[in-house]
């Protein structure tokens, strides 16, 4: 922990625990560590309602949390589960219920119990997958994530040792039967992992690459990041102007990570651009691109002499309803908050060219604002029955009221995160 370091005064850290040994022994680690600080812990497990004793299940991590005098709760996937892709659905659930319960406690640290053998395994997959450097790199010690930082402080220790740390507490754990169910590739690669040890793809040797693999990571990201602050400007509207000198006068892989990284912040992270097209469209911007493109949920265009990054309107197709004073988080791209003085819950929807129309005809001055339509339209308006009532990015409210709702651009992914973490320990590598 203390080499993964920014931890304030009597530090809170919130735990992933889904009752497997791996998640119990990081409960129990982490409980000692934060009260050697003065500090706390949390235990937050996600039950997905995908099988009937789930529910039970969470109340008996509940209860094994209770016995080590840690603090627990239990965060429900409600809804609709999709009938494909059910794996990545859930992941995506899950980490949004994590992040949204430690916003609410205050608590600026996740911790998550990926392991050696996780990070091995990550490797693997990724490797099948015809992986670059970025995936060989496997997962990162340290990553911010909105306004949570997620910490997987066992990444340089096995499985094994895990268990014992259990068995040598008395702690209780289970063992989710998924993990051996051929289904899922992850049991595959373990069922397989004699055969690969004995080629010597072992879990050391494979995080030995996954370190390699992360420094070289670090490195093209630091140069990306120095490219960006020189580039690119980042508007609270939601969108990027870049200067494309600078630009395509960098190598090229850094060039096309900074282009994938302000797609990813625009369009919201949820559609990656493949690196096929980010190469065509940097090949497109040398010759000038003559025409606009739309790609991974953005427009990218020339507009005088610049190159600029905005939504797709038609791609910011979320809707979500507010209630007055609620904040939530829309496309992925702006946190959003109607007044706690409204009367009545909201959705939060594009404005769109018809909501601009309704705009410039209540606010004829707007008439003259300088944003390219893809911008503007993309922007999260807040309506009743099918009536615009507020665009708070603009100050605009139809009922010509002091602004009191607030919409602020705060990406998933920002612009300017910080490299890859690789972080070194005496006996392995985080």
């Amino acid at each position: 922990m203390d080499r993964l370091g920014g931890f304030e005064p009597a530090p809170r850290v919130a735990v992933g625990v889904s009752g497997g040994g791996d998640s119990v022994a990081l409960a129990l680690l982490l409980h000692r560590w934060a009260a050697g600080q003065g500090g706390d812990v949390l235990a937050l497990t996600v039950d997905h309602g995908l099988r009937p004793e789930s529910g039970e299940e969470a109340i008996a991590v509940g209860q094994s949390m209770a016995a080590l005098g840690v603090p627990h709760r239990i965060l429900r996937w409600t809804g609709d589960k999709p009938a494909g892709g059910v794996q990545a659905a859930a992941r995506t659930a899950r980490h949004r219920l994590l992040a949204e319960a430690c916003a609410e406690e205050g608590i600026l640290h996740l911790a998550l119990a990926h392991h050696r053998d996780d990070q091995a395994e990550t490797v693997l997959l990724r490797l099948a997958r015809g992986s670059g450097i970025d995936g060989l790199a496997g997962m990162a010690a340290i990553r911010a994530e909105g306004a949570v930082r997620i910490l997987r402080p066992l990444l340089g220790l096995p499985h094994e040792r895990l268990l014992a740390t259990c068995a040598a507490a008395g702690a209780v754990w289970v063992e989710d039967p998924s993990n051996q169910n051929p289904r899922y590739a992850r049991a595959r690669l373990r069922a397989a992992r004699s055969l690969l040890e004995a080629e010597g793809l072992d879990a050391q040797r494979l995080a030995e690459t996954a370190r390699r693999a992360g420094r070289a990571r670090a490195a093209l990201e630091t140069a990306t990041t120095l490219l960006l602050a020189e580039a690119a400007a980042l508007y609270p509207e939601g969108w990027i102007r870049l200067d494309p000198a600078p630009l395509l006068a960098a190598p090229a892989e850094i060039a096309l990570r900074a282009l994938t990284r302000c797609l990813a912040v625009i369009g919201g992270g949820g559609h990656p651009a493949r690196d096929e097209a980010v190469e065509r469209l940097h090949a497109e911007l040398a010759a000038g691109l003559e025409h606009g493109r739309t790609l991974a949920g953005c427009r990218v265009l020339r507009r005088r002499g610049a190159i600029l990054i905005a939504r797709e309107p038609e791609a910011a197709a979320e809707q979500r309803d507010a209630l007055p004073g609620e904040r939530i988080r829309w496309d992925r791209r702006f946190a959003v908050m109607p007044s706690a003085r409204r009367e009545s819950p909201v959705t939060v929807a594009r404005l769109g060219a018809a909501g601009w129309d309704v705009l410039k005809a209540s606010r004829p001055d707007m008439a003259g604002l300088d944003l390219h339509p893809a911008v503007r339209e993309s922007l999260p308006g807040l309506w009743s029955e099918g009536r615009l009532e507020a665009v708070p990015t603009l100050g605009f409210d139809a009922n010509g009221h002091i602004p009191m709702d607030a919409a602020t651009f705060s990406p998933v992914l920002p612009l300017g995160r910080q490299a890859f973490q690789v972080v070194s320990c005496d006996d392995g590598i985080i």
